[in-house]
């Protein structure tokens, strides 16, 4: 799936990504491939993405998150 992750300074991340992992406002859920359309606000906590090389994990203080046909748009603090 297609993955951005914005910050009020930079495009932290622009690519595809296999699952990721959200600190949710009501617990952390993860994000697969046809996930059913979503928007969440989130909390501080970590956010874990992985592609086919690698598994990142960032430090955010909150944002919020946008789930629709298999495109994921990320914006945190």
């Amino acid at each position: 799936m297609k993955l951005d992750i914005i910050s009020p300074e930079k495009n932290l991340y622009s690519g595809t990504a296999e699952s990721i992992m959200l600190p949710g406002l009501k617990g952390a859920f993860t994000i697969l491939e046809r996930h059913a359309p979503i928007i969440s606000g989130l909390n501080e906590g970590t956010l874990t993405y992985r592609n086919e090389r690698e598994t990142i994990s960032l430090q955010i203080k909150g944002g919020f998150v946008e789930a629709k046909n298999n495109i994921v748009n990320v914006c945190v603090e």
